[in-house]
């Protein structure tokens, strides 16, 4: 099982404790009460941190996240905006809409509210723009909550392919989409995204 880059300074640590623990509780078995939690914790740091292969699917435009679409928005200059609600559960590695070059990466700081608040918009976020076929396209990673770190896998000026991965969210939180001027979303709120496969738009 591949896992997603970024992920050694947390898994590492609890990975080697539970190892540590349950050998001494091979000795001792009070070190059970240590070392079967932090087995457990360990398992699921190897789910949550999971990055399957992904097929391209179709549509011009593919969702850069695992989620639920939690809201579709027109904005004022004529883009429309596509919020993915990723659970933790939920593949935490985001990919490209589409293929292009990556204009900026810009780190904003801020807030950590759930990311289902409405104004989770002013939460500690990474802002992506791709010169792409379409233009200029926005992505937007969001922390929330439990996520409070955002790890960019690439830097201004780096050649994406479609559905390449970008970075990673900890934990899960939202990513936007803003969709350019004349694009119909082909998504509803409350439909399930699976990133780099999903189409966002007709096509």
């Amino acid at each position: 099982m591949r896992l997603a880059r970024g992920v050694s300074p947390w898994l590492a640590p609890t990975a080697a404790a539970a190892a540590v623990t349950s050998l001494l509780a091979t000795r001792d078995r009070r070190w059970a009460i240590a070392a079967a939690p932090l087995a457990a914790l360990t398992g699921g740091m190897l789910w949550f941190f999971r990055d399957p292969e992904r097929t391209p699917g179709p549509g011009r435009v593919l969702a850069p996240a695992d989620g639920v679409v939690q809201s579709i928005d027109p904005w004022p200059d004529g883009r429309t905006r596509v919020a993915i609600f990723m659970n933790p559960l939920n593949v935490h590695v985001n990919r490209a809409p589409l293929a292009g070059t990556v204009t900026s990466v810009q780190h904003v700081a801020g807030g950590f509210l759930p990311a289902f608040n409405k104004d989770s918009d002013q939460n500690e976020r990474v802002v992506w723009h791709f010169d792409t076929a379409l233009g200029d396209l926005e992505l937007v990673q969001i922390a929330g909550a439990v996520a409070r770190r955002i790890v960019p896998y690439l830097r201004a000026g780096a050649k994406v392919a479609r559905a390449e991965r970008i970075g990673l969210i900890r934990l899960g939180s939202r990513v936007d989409v803003y969709l350019p001027e004349g694009i119909t979303p082909a998504v509803t709120v409350g439909q399930r995204t699976v990133a780099g496969v999903t189409g966002l738009d007709n096509g």
